[in-house]
């Protein structure tokens, strides 16, 4: 199990570095930030200042040793537009996400993985079509378009929610319809596949000739070994909603990190955009890579691939 755990966490390294090299290129490939930072106003005597100040004038791999430098104990430098530190911003923004992400990860699997199971139990009868269907037209609906339907709906004309703006929990059930939906039809799926193939096993049918209940079955046997890819597709999926939370925190106006995100591209604020994806990817890294060990712990086999 060791060596599983740490060829895992060297996978995990590798990405990550990749990760920052991509977030530190793709800024600098948008265009001279010293430009951006004066803004289009400034002469070219206030661009070489600014350019100086925050050391753009260096070579592109000094500046990234440095900046790789400072993020690994936790500085991502001070925001243009904010005025503050950039792990501060952070930091104050990502509970917000978190618990966006977190409750449309558990409104998911509360529907995604019954669903799965009445699929599979009911396989190939008109109930295993409907949740099909069901599953297909949440793939296919975009997630702002559900979020502005569900904003007219039930917050202009049934008032039943706020539409938008950072508060209590009401605030968050909304947006986590709209990132559970997306989740939903990948976590169904996979759960009917899982309950099919359990239910066709061997250990099975020995359970049902010793009388074992149908609940039994179904929970304590099926489910269980139906779980295990059930855990790292909902691993992925959490790390797809914080990322995919720009949307639909900008959408519902919630400040988290999304949304801090999209104010710092708007606003040209790179060292800010860095920060957002490099932490981003990094808790999809974390989230991962304890998806495969959680894996490996329920299925030993998995620790020799």
């Amino acid at each position: 199990m060791l060596r599983f755990a740490l060829r895992r966490f060297v996978v995990a390294l590798l990405v990550a570095l990749t990760v920052m090299v991509l977030s530190f290129m793709l800024t600098r490939l948008s265009g001279d930030l010293a430009i951006s930072i004066a803004g289009a106003s400034a002469t070219q005597a206030d661009v070489e200042i600014i350019r100086k100040a925050y050391g753009l004038d260096r070579p592109l791999v000094l500046q990234f040793l440095e900046w790789i430098g400072r993020a690994a104990l936790g500085d991502f430098g001070e925001s243009f537009f904010f005025k503050a530190r950039t792990a501060d911003l952070i930091k104050e923004r990502m509970p917000i996400t978190l618990t966006l992400g977190l409750t449309g990860l558990i409104l998911a699997l509360l529907v995604s993985i019954p669903l799965g199971i009445l699929a599979a139990v009911r396989e190939n009868t008109w109930v295993d079509r409907l949740v099909q269907v069901i599953a297909m037209v949440g793939q296919a609906m975009p997630s702002f378009w559900l979020g502005l339907i569900l904003m007219i709906t039930l917050g202009l004309q049934l008032g039943w929610l706020p539409i938008s703006g950072t508060g209590g929990p009401e605030h968050y059930v909304m947006p986590g319809i709209v990132l559970a939906f997306s989740a939903i039809p990948a976590l169904t799926r996979l759960t009917r596949a899982g309950m099919i193939q359990a239910l066709g096993s061997d250990y099975i049918r020995t359970a049902r000739a010793k009388g074992l209940s149908r609940l039994s079955i179904l929970g304590k046997h099926a489910l269980r070994n139906a779980a295990i890819p059930v855990v790292s597709i909902a691993a992925v999926q959490l790390g797809f909603m914080l990322g995919g939370s720009i949307v639909i925190e900008t959408v519902f106006a919630l400040h988290g990190v999304g949304f801090l995100a999209w104010e710092s591209i708007s606003k040209n604020d790179f060292p800010v955009v860095q920060a957002v994806v490099l932490v981003l990817a990094l808790i999809y890294i974390a989230l991962t890579m304890a998806a495969d060990l959680l894996n490996a712990l329920l299925d030993p086999r998995l620790r020799a691939a």
